[in-house]
């Protein structure tokens, strides 16, 4: 059932215009799903904003949920005649619309004016080029990839993105414009006989297909017509030299520049809009807003045509040429019949509706929830409450319980249409609610005061400690390695050796003196990345030499003394016992559920180990990394909750008196509902104040305080000190640290990071401090495109401009107080009519702070600062950085800076400013490329990693960045820490010379590789030979198998052979036994002298059948039997192992 709404007769005829007056919040759509369902074709919603756009679509998710099709026409989301392009996804929402639209006979598309008015290409193209796939259908695999090819899909090893595809063996990727997942294609000779979707992360397939269609990968031909269509138009359109023009010279050869959508015209002969794509009978809704914005948009593509049309390198289309204009956007709106909701014109005004009133939750109030009953009382009509997640229901749900209000759960908007006059809730993203003759809309933002949502990505990044360090996958030629044998050299590439006609793959190293290496594959196990020194100055050792089993004897000397002091520091924190906290109570859950937002599951995860380190019995010691923005503070005030409830006090320790501010008045907010008392001590209180503070600490007054490093002062006494949280620890002096680390053993510790320094995050995963990540970013927020420029006025201008179109603010970093007030001026000069304000450390302290706060109160377009906003305020307004001479600055400095931009759901934009781009050192250019690759949200701890590669690993406990580590590099450094805490934790030794993972090494003549025709890319057999070789049990070696078949089709011989003889290496090693060989003749089996095989079952069998069994050289088992296949030697190690483990 739906709520069948009395809505006026639109008056129809192409051109007629319907003027209604606008509807209050959720109503507007509502009304809308209703035209929809009523009128008899397509309805296309034109939108003002940009940001409209997707409001409408999670509305109409509500209103008409699958019931007809709701398709989106995004906008580009760049600036005309820009140098960059909008990202695939983008392109693959716009391509599925365009190629959806003709043939729609109902449904909703909802688009932006911006979108609406750029050309596109010739509605016969996109129709034309759509190819057709399906179960059984004969297609030679070669010939395939030639139609993705001309189709514009780019070739890669592994499928990720849209617009990509891979051919492994008879297994064809692709990930398609328009579709939601990539698709796998399983050839049988020339036949289709399986089509897969898989997740591109895990590249696991998932649910099956009977048939797919491939949409064009660009929206426009580039294709050899296309290229040749684009040569002769730009040359009869341009006069200017081809030669010097890059663009030109690039689609010339097949490669298609950033910003080249502004060339679309060019590869057609004829262009469209996408009033072209629209049936005839379709009805078009626009806003008061249109006409004004319509201009506006006009005004300003011209404007920007004028800055850039004088670059003869760059030339561009006029504006006519890329947009349609003011008259022909007119002409072709009155071509169908429209509807527009505009207050000056209505002449149809529905009255059933009605403005939706704040109703606030009072947490301070003896019934929070009293507003809202006394408006339900007052009401008779269904009440639905629209929350923003499945969890923020829960947590409502359980809001109302506590207070005595009772509602039903509801799935769906049909449900809400016949629960009768009672109060429901359902899932629903609105942002505005409603008044109705029949029902009431309420949004959880009008309970709670804002948006509540923390969207959950399902392409979450899995930032794992382990794999990011330990992984072979990014391992280029030239590179350095650690073998454990034999030291540090470089990685040459991976070689092919036919040995007796036997094919096998080899890494091949390089030592000093050119010295080569050959290590079988699957000795992978053996071989560590180097993280220590620079790639360049990595120590290369000399092989047969005495150097690297000095200096790893050397460093196994250092890595006992690091475990000794690590326990020693686990010994003090257990022989200490830390308060053991009561985590488990009323007033804790009703603390957690007036949080207004739901936990993303990293959040949620980091909380329940926090909590259950506080119910411990040892003092806490854990990092949050989590970048800046991502909840980290909500997780150390949970913390904070369950310390001052459990009659502890709370020192908060921050590295700046403004954030020290900013924390202490999200501190009050968040505690204002309970009897805790929160104070600050910084600079901004005088010395009486601080001395009250002080005494109240010490009297017990103060639960919670929050401060610069004040707090690590002599004179500071707590009453009872519980927990201490350290926000950016890296930003304090060598005293401060000490002094913290002192705290260790006597207190719960927990610090929170965006990018860990080296050390710090050495500490963590050596196992000295437990790890959190929190990398899921929060609601409708978009990674942070970033880019490294030559420093030149008008990019700055662009940028500038860029941001504060949209109402933005900009921040741009000069790191040089000297010349602060000369760039301030350069900018004034550059653009007149914009307020700019001047921040540094060398302000004083009141002015620094109004200045932050008249910045934060949109007082000022730019702020031009020092590093000191580095950990200030959050501006969320501000979502444009422009950072000069970004080469001087370290990562964990690029990526904290970065993070003041990007803290709303709009895009953000950091722009590097470099002197020159070619003259950077090697290591400004890696932190400038490792920060500009890692857009991802949530990647601080990838970079932390880069930081440890880049800047050196560090020793764990020092501020030294230099140590042993840099001799045997980070990875093996951490496994020999590893292997001695566990020793003396069992009260061993560690041993100075033993190898690391002694396996037994097994030759049976066999051909155990991954072929290159099965996997050709030298990058992913790499890999993958890395993880088998680092499998542990049977268990995950069957994983293994089932993920390469599932990936790269059925297992070759040569693959069987390997995970075989893998498998055997679990069942020998544990036995100690160095090496089996096998071949034609028998087995040759080599003992260690520590082997746990039973001397007497040896003897035994030799005694038995002397010609068959015979000991060699004391500590070698000689079986002579003929093996002439593989079968049969497998066989005979398998009786071999059956007998003496029997």
């Amino acid at each position: 059932m739906t709520l069948k709404l009395s809505l006026p007769s639109l008056k129809s005829g192409n051109g007629f215009i319907n003027y209604w007056s606008p509807l209050p919040g959720a109503s507007h759509t509502l009304v809308l799903s209703e035209i929809a369902r009523q009128h008899k074709g397509p309805v296309l919603i034109l939108c003002s904003q940009s940001s409209d756009v997707q409001q409408l679509q999670r509305e109409f998710e509500l209103f008409l949920s699958s019931e007809m099709p709701v398709l989106t026409f995004p906008d580009w989301e760049t600036l005309p005649y820009d140098y960059f392009s909008a990202h695939e996804t983008i392109v693959s929402e716009r391509l599925n619309a365009l190629h959806q639209l003709p043939g729609m006979s109902n449904g909703v598309i909802i688009t932006a004016l911006s979108s609406a008015k750029m050309r596109l290409s010739d509605k016969s193209f996109i129709q034309g080029n759509v190819l057709h796939f399906h179960i059984n259908q004969t297609m030679d695999l070669m010939a395939a990839r030639n139609h993705f090819e001309a189709s514009g899909y780019r070739h890669v090893e592994k499928v990720m993105e849209h617009g990509e595809f891979a051919v492994r063996g008879s297994i064809l990727d692709l990930y398609p414009m328009g579709s939601k997942t990539p698709i796998r294609l399983d050839f049988f000779d020339d036949e289709i006989e399986t089509i897969r979707e898989f997740d591109p992360e895990t590249q696991l397939s998932t649910e099956s297909l009977e048939k797919f269609e491939l949409l064009p990968a660009h929206e426009f031909p580039t294709g050899e017509q296309g290229i040749t269509q684009f040569r002769q138009q730009f040359r009869n359109t341009f006069d200017v030299e081809l030669k010097d023009c890059g663009l030109y010279q690039d689609v010339s050869n097949g490669i298609l520049p950033a910003g080249i959508e502004y060339y679309l015209p060019l590869f057609n002969e004829n262009t469209s809009s996408l009033f072209d794509f629209l049936p005839d009978n379709t009805l078009i809704v626009t806003d008061k807003l249109l006409q004004q914005v319509k201009q506006q948009f006009w005004d300003d593509l011209q404007q920007r045509y004028e800055e850039r049309r004088w670059d003869r390198t760059r030339p561009i289309l006029a504006p006519d040429a890329i947009s349609l204009t003011p008259d022909e956007f007119n002409s072709a709106l009155k071509t169908f019949e429209q509807l527009s909701f505009r207050d000056d014109k209505a002449t149809e005004t529905l009255s059933s509706f009605a403005t939706m009133t704040s109703l606030p939750i009072n947490h301070k109030a003896n019934d929070p929830l009293q507003e809202l009953k006394s408006f339900i009382s007052n009401h008779q009509q269904p009440i639905v409450i629209c929350t923003e997640s499945a969890g923020r229901r829960e947590a409502v749900v359980e809001l109302f319980k506590r207070n005595q209000l009772t509602a039903q759960v509801i799935e769906s908007w049909d449900q809400a249409i016949d629960i009768g006059p009672s109060l429901a809730i359902t899932v629903a993203p609105i942002d505005a609610g409603f008044v109705h003759d029949r029902i009431i809309l309420i949004a959880e933002s009008e309970l709670f005061g804002q948006q509540v949502l923390q969207k959950r990505r399902r392409n979450k990044k899995d930032y794992s400690p382990d794999a990011v360090i330990h992984s072979l996958a990014e391992l280029n030629v030239g590179d350095p390695v650690v073998h454990v044998e034999h030291g540090v050299g470089r990685y040459m590439g991976l070689q092919c050796i036919n040995a007796n006609n036997m094919p096998a793959e080899y890494l091949m190293l390089e030592y000093a003196s050119s010295d080569k290496l050959y290590v079988p594959v699957q000795s992978l196990h053996l071989i560590h990345r180097y993280s220590g020194a620079s790639d360049s100055s990595a120590p290369l050792h000399k092989l047969g030499s005495e150097q690297w089993a000095k200096e790893r004897k050397k460093a196994a000397e250092k890595v006992r003394d690091v475990a000794a002091e690590l326990l020693d520091l686990y010994a003090r924190r257990a022989a200490r016992p830390g308060f053991q906290y009561t985590t488990e109570d009323t007033d804790y859950q009703k603390f957690a559920g007036s949080f207004p937002f739901e936990l993303t599951d990293d959040q949620d995860n980091t909380v329940t180990a926090i909590l259950n380190d506080m119910a411990a019995t040892t003092p806490m010691d854990r990092l949050v990394c989590g970048d800046v923005g991502f909840g980290k503070t909500e997780v150390a005030m949970r913390a904070a909750f369950i310390a001052v409830q459990n009659n502890r006090q709370v020192a908060v320790l921050v590295p700046t008196t403004l954030l020290a501010q900013q924390h202490f008045e999200n501190f009050q907010d968040r505690f204002a509902d309970w009897p805790f008392k929160v104070e600050v001590l910084s600079r901004f209180r005088t010395a009486k104040e601080t001395e009250d503070v002080m005494q109240q600490l010490d009297d017990g007054k103060v639960d919670i305080v929050i401060g610069t490093h004040k707090l690590l002062q002599g004179n500071m006494k707590f009453k009872q000190l519980g927990l201490v949280i350290i926000d950016e620890e890296h930003r304090f002096g060598v005293r401060q640290k000490e002094q913290l680390k002192a705290l260790r053993s006597e207190v719960d510790i927990l610090t929170l990071t965006a990018t860990p320094i080296p050390r710090t995050l050495n500490m963590s995963l050596s196992g000295m401090r437990d790890l959190s990540i929190i990398a899921t970013p929060p609601a409708r927020r978009l990674a942070i495109k970033t880019f490294v420029r030559e420093a030149n006025k008008p990019l700055v201008k662009e940028a500038i401009q860029r941001e504060t179109l949209r109402g933005g603010q900009v921040y741009v970093l000069h790191n040089s107080v000297d010349s602060i007030d000369r760039r301030a001026e350069e900018l004034r000069e550059l653009m007149p009519d914009l307020n700019i304000g001047v921040a540094h450390g060398q302000m004083r302290e009141r002015e620094l702070e109004q200045v932050m706060q008249q910045f934060y109160h949109r007082r000022y377009h730019v702020l031009i600062c020092t590093t000191i906003i580095e950990t200030g305020i959050d501006v969320p307004n501000a979502n444009t950085i422009i950072m000069d001479r970004a080469d001087k600055l370290g990562l964990a400095q690029l990526h904290q800076l970065r993070g003041r931009v990007g803290r709303s759901h709009h895009q953000a934009y950091a722009y590097l400013m470099v002197p020159s781009v070619k003259s950077l050192s090697r290591d400004a250019k890696k932190r400038l490329d490792a920060i500009s690759s890692l857009e991802d949200l949530g990647a601080g701890f990838s970079l932390a990693t880069h930081d440890m590669e880049i800047r050196g690993a560090g020793e764990i406990l020092g501020d030294d960045q230099s140590g042993q580590m840099e001799s045997i590099g980070f990875s093996m450094y951490m496994d020999m820490l590893e292997n001695a805490v566990t020793a003396l934790k069992e009260g061993k030794e560690p041993s100075l010379t033993e190898s690391l993972q002694t396996q037994t090494d097994i030759d049976c003549g066999i051909p155990a590789l991954i072929p290159d025709d099965y996997i050709p890319d030298v990058h992913t057999r790499l890999t993958l030979y890395k993880r088998i070789a680092s499998c542990k049990n049977d268990g995950q070696l069957r994983e293994m198998q089932v993920e390469m078949i599932d990936r790269f089709g059925l297992l070759p011989d040569p693959i069987k052979n390997l995970f075989k003889l893998t498998e055997y290496k679990f069942k020998l090693t544990p036995l100690g036994i160095n090496k089996l060989t096998a071949n034609e003749r028998g087995l040759l089996i080599e003992f260690n002298p520590d082997t746990v095989v039973n001397p007497e079952k040896i003897i035994q069998l030799i005694q038995r059948n002397p010609s068959r069994y015979r000991l060699e050289k004391g500590t070698m088992l000689r079986i002579n039997k003929p093996l002439d296949d593989h079968n049969s030697r497998w066989d005979e190690i398998q009786t071999f192992i059956e007998t003496i483990s029997g």
